[in-house]
């Protein structure tokens, strides 16, 4: 039997081509789709999971609740991690890790220099994260406040080894020689961190006093917890843990699983709302449709093709086949179908792939391991089972007399089934196409709103090496290189940041009352580098003589303070009394994603570590390359290494950029494939109607009359899938939309425009076979029996 299943599908493949072309194109591309986005949504979910500590592996988080709103602040102060590993037995391993001023710094060994990406860490931070050694002692490798580890990659560019690197000495941006302790394998690609040498924490400590220790959120804190530790009581038991120590009563800690912070991390008023893990469901939604919209196809020309084969039907139902029978050979024919489509989506795959890693960022592999083997066999099944159903049930059920007849039933049941089809295709690829267009406008506004200052041709790069000893004649000669407009310093970043204090203290604040601020330490005339505008009062200015007492506040700042004519108020700062002589309009310093957050400057040369510099427009060119020559001279040591600051704040919003591009390819190859549908649905109806359609042109009918006749049927299906697609795509990227503080207003263009695009697409490739048909001889058409 299974002999002779085979023999009646391979002639049935030579005698219809076109409708196995078609199921071939379809499966294949959908299934290359659900390969893919399985591909990235595993590597999604590997994230962080490799480290041996996984299962009590927490980072330490603060609850700090502002004007009766909760934020989640993932940074917290040095003293709290090594409190938490000091005093509470539950916690086995603790470590402080921070990137500032280690991330992106020179590093040398003789004459050859390289950028490397660093972390300042605690001592016992190899025993915390699984970044197994090559060389080194992980009991005493950060005991010493000089050392260095590197990472393999790193060994291999100064060494040209990994072994016996330790001992070797390294200059930090050619000033700091460090000792090499030991060597790690480099960071596999599915961490969320991603360095190559780690320092000290003990060196970072150093800039800071004992007394800010509480009060000033600089770090990330990690502890390992013992096996049998509760963590809901651990995380009851350091509650309170920031109150005793310094009596506030606002912030209060708790601790997150570290492997889900890169698909959780996003938090509103102290509950955990989401992620990254929005978009592995939404791209697990997607394969899914697209998947759907593939077997659909096939269930729909199966079933109209089966015309073909009513008699074959017919007959073997009338020799006693077995309807169990009939569903098996059905079956069976749809799983060998999917099964040659599976293998043309490995080879679309295999081709596709390296396009893919380098839209998603990632170094995806597709090795046909057991998992990617048991995977292909779970989507080959299924989909196999679900594109055969509808068509082994139906065509199984069918009564051997009528088949014999060759003729299909028309019962409304049955017309529906199939129509309902094709509706489900249309109104999935509409969805998809309106959330493309969704996410294509939202990017763009994130691109084009006016931030409150100055991102465009707007350069920045480190303090290093004879800069810092002259940071002020730097400076000055900088403003005078021809094509540079403006440049001062700033300690970190304008953007996002871990800086943060709360310990301020204004006239007419509640005694309890405890806000976090966002601090920036920059240098004279940097608010008017980045062009921020002032909504009262000055900026830091030189004639004014000494301005270290001095204090500048955002709006947002202000009025969340409830503070009326600010300027000329003193406020105090940890027994420091500074005067506000500024206030600046609101600026967007974070990403859109949130609310502008309280924030202020105070005039610090010694702290900053940045050099901004804005280019004058159309001399981008020159003024690089005057730029260039200038820095060898003034700093002949060190390589300028320059960054825009327009790419860094692009760089917020990688993953929506990502999900941009991607939804646009697969919304594409969804409206192609249930056009596709739509072809053999449309050539197989033209087929059917062929001697109605003679008799029409016999009586009269023109060909414009015969093909508007032969579209319509389609387009009144498609018109209802857009009609059922539209009040859904609506509530799906509204609630998109929601995870943006600032975003645009959904307008009724975008899904008209939707609607119409996939309504000119189906007529477009409906219209085709109806004008072929329409064109045809009649004397053909009547003359066929």
């Amino acid at each position: 039997m299974l002999k002779h299943n085979l023999k009646l599908f391979i002639r049935n493949i030579k005698k219809y081509k076109s409708t196995f072309l078609i199921n071939i194109i379809g499966l294949s591309t959908g299934l290359a789709c659900v390969l893919l986005i399985a591909l990235w949504v595993q590597d999604e979910l590997s994230i962080d999971k490799f480290h041996a500590n996984n299962d009590n592996l927490y980072q330490v988080i603060e609850y700090a609740e502002t004007d009766g709103t909760i934020i989640t602040n993932p940074v917290t102060s040095i003293a709290v991690v090594e409190t938490l590993a000091e005093e509470f037995p539950e916690v086995k391993y603790g470590v402080n890790v921070n990137t500032w001023g280690a991330n992106e710094t020179m590093l040398s060994v003789n004459k050859t220099e390289i950028k490397a990406a660093g972390l300042y860490v605690g001592e016992d931070y190899f025993k915390v994260f699984s970044y197994p050694l090559l060389d080194g002692d992980e009991q005493s490798l950060l005991n010493d406040k000089n050392a260095i580890v590197i990472s393999e990659a790193l060994a291999n560019k100064f060494f040209g080894t990994v072994n016996n690197v330790v001992g070797k000495v390294i200059e930090l941006r050619h000033e700091n020689p460090l000792v090499v302790s030991g060597v790690f394998k480099s960071v596999p690609a599915n961490s969320s961190m991603h360095f190559d040498f780690a320092l000290s924490f003990e060196q970072y400590k150093e800039t800071f006093s004992e007394d800010v220790y509480w009060t000033h959120n600089v770090t990330n804190s990690y502890i390992v917890l013992n096996d049998d530790v509760n963590v809901e009581a651990f995380n009851d038991k350091i509650a309170s843990l920031i109150k005793v120590k310094t009596k506030d009563q606002s912030r209060t800690l708790s601790t997150r699983l570290f492997s889900d912070v890169y698909l959780y991390g996003t938090y509103e008023n102290g509950k955990q709302v989401g992620g990254r893990i929005s978009y592995v469901k939404l791209f697990s939604l997607i394969a899914f449709l697209i998947l759907l919209i593939a077997c659909i196809n096939f269930m729909n020309l199966s079933t109209a093709n089966a015309s073909r084969r009513l008699k074959e039907i017919g007959v073997k139902k009338a020799m006693g086949a077995k309807r169990k029978v009939m569903v098996f050979q059905h079956l069976s024919e749809s799983l060998v179908m999917t099964f040659l489509s599976l293998l043309s989506a490995i080879i679309l795959v295999l081709v596709l792939l390296p396009q893919f890693n380098e839209i998603t960022g990632k170094q995806l592999i597709f090795d046909l391991s057991i998992n990617q083997i048991f995977l292909a066999a779970i989507v080959l099944i299924s989909t196999g089972l679900i594109a055969g159903s509808y068509p082994a049930f139906y065509l199984s059920g069918l009564n051997s007399v009528i088949a014999l007849k060759g003729k299909l039933s028309n019962s409304s049941s049955e017309i529906w089934a199939r129509k309902g089809l094709v509706i489900t295709q249309f109104t999935l690829s509409v969805i998809l196409i309106v959330s493309v267009l969704v996410i294509y406008k939202q990017i763009s506004f994130l691109q084009t709103k006016n931030l409150g200052y100055e991102k465009d041709n707007m350069i920045y790069f480190e303090i290093e090496g004879k800069v810092s000893e002259n940071l002020d004649a730097f400076l000055s000669e900088l403003s005078q290189v021809e094509g540079i407009e403006q440049a001062s310093s700033i300690g970190q970043s304008i953007m996002g940041g871990m800086n943060t204090l709360n310990n301020l203290e204004w006239p007419g604040k509640v005694s309890d009352e405890k806000i976090v601020f966002q601090m920036r330490a920059v240098n004279y005339e940097m608010l008017e580098t980045l062009n921020i505008k002032m909504a009262a009062g000055r900026t830091f200015a030189k004639n004014f003589g000494a301005e270290e007492s001095k204090i500048i506040f955002n709006q947002a700042a202000i009025d969340i303070m409830g503070m009326k004519d600010p300027i000329g108020k003193e406020i105090s700062i940890q027994n420091s009394q500074l005067k506000i002589i500024g206030v600046t309009e609101d600026f967007h310093f974070t990403s859109l994603h949130e609310k502008i957050k309280p924030m202020f400057f105070i005039l610090r040369p010694s702290w900053t570590h940045l050099i901004m510099a804005k280019i004058e427009p159309s001399m981008e060119t020159v003024a690089l390359g005057n730029l260039h020559d200038f820095y060898d001279r003034f700093n002949p040591d060190i390589s300028l290494d320059y960054k825009f600051l327009d790419d860094a704040y692009q760089s917020q919003y990688v993953a929506e950029q990502r999900v941009a591009t991607l939804s646009k390819y697969f919304a594409g190859l969804a409206i192609i494939i249930s056009c596709l549908g739509l072809f053999g649905l449309a050539t197989f109806t033209a087929e059917r109607r062929r001697k109605e359609i003679g008799i029409r042109k016999v009586l009269g009918h023109s060909n414009e009359q015969i093909a508007v006749l032969l579209s319509s049927e389609f387009a009144k299906l498609v018109l209802i899938g857009i009609v059922i697609a539209l009040p859904i795509s609506y509530l799906l990227t509204n609630d998109w939309l929601s995870n943006f503080a600032y975003k645009i207003n959904l307008q009724l263009w975008y899904f008209i425009a939707a609607g119409a695009a996939a309504l000119m697409v189906a007529l477009l490739t409906v219209s085709t076979q109806a004008i072929r048909a329409a064109y045809k001889n009649p004397v053909e058409a009547l003359r066929q029996e």
